[in-house]
């Protein structure tokens, strides 16, 4: 069967409220898991890969990040859609942001349909706000895929007690392979951390969507990885 979605509204801190897609499992319950856009926004990709935590058995929740600049965004992915995210990112503040999240969190913790942990998986845009929300809120885990900019916040991966696995493509123009050395070094030493890179693999390889991003052999490996990572985490 297929999952059940629906459109959810989320109460922000500070009173505001936007949407929230959700997906909830053929089973009707399961744990829950904040689900992270790229700069796309709620878009067919991240409906789509909701549909695949739904069909694992969880209970999903991508809220509308950009909603402060513009509503319910939805992009294509392609090149001109490239440069209206890019904007978008421009105007966006990620500690409001931030805080958005920790509120949809919440509100994903608070479904009926959510039992047992919940945590936060996030690609580009949303691999770095999932680190983030490791580290500011209390996810039970969380999964970021090649997330730019994290290299220079490594000071906040003191904050992180949850289990967290980064993945990287090893060809990514976006997130040079210095960054991603920092991080693992930086990392090397917790026993909650796994980093893996795909080698040959660009930036967004994980996306079907994109043509021009989209690396089969990468996506198939990194997925594997995180289905265990989350069934070990927020399963077991």
């Amino acid at each position: 069967m297929a999952p059940t979605t629906r459109t959810e509204t989320v109460t922000a801190h500070d009173g505001g409220t936007f949407d929230a897609h959700v997906a909830v499992p053929s089973s009707g319950s399961g744990p829950g898991i904040l689900l992270l856009q790229e700069i796309f926004g709620v878009n067919d990709y991240l409906r789509a890969v909701a549909d695949r935590l739904a069909d694992l058995g969880y209970v999903s929740l991508a809220p509308d990040l950009f909603w402060r600049i513009e509503r319910n965004v939805d992009l294509p992915h392609d090149e001109g859609s490239m440069q209206k995210g890019f904007s978008l990112i421009q105007q966006f503040d990620i500690d409001t942001g931030l805080r958005d999240c920790d509120a949809a969190l919440t509100h994903l913790r608070g479904l009926p349909e959510v039992s047992g942990k919940v945590g936060v998986l996030g690609f580009c845009m949303g691999g770095r706000l999932a680190y983030h929300v490791a580290a500011r809120s209390e996810p039970d885990a969380a999964v970021s895929y090649y997330g730019s900019g994290i290299a220079d916040f490594l000071d906040e991966s003191e904050q992180i007690s949850c289990p967290i696995i980064f993945h990287f493509g090893s060809e990514d123009p976006f997130i040079p392979n210095e960054q991603v050395d920092r991080i693992a070094d930086r990392l090397a030493d917790r026993d909650n951390v796994e980093l893996h890179i795909q080698q040959g693999a660009g930036h967004a390889f994980d996306n079907h969507l994109a043509p021009m991003f989209h690396n089969a052999e990468a996506a198939a490996a990194a997925w594997n990885l995180t289905t265990k990572f989350l069934d070990r985490e927020l399963r077991g």
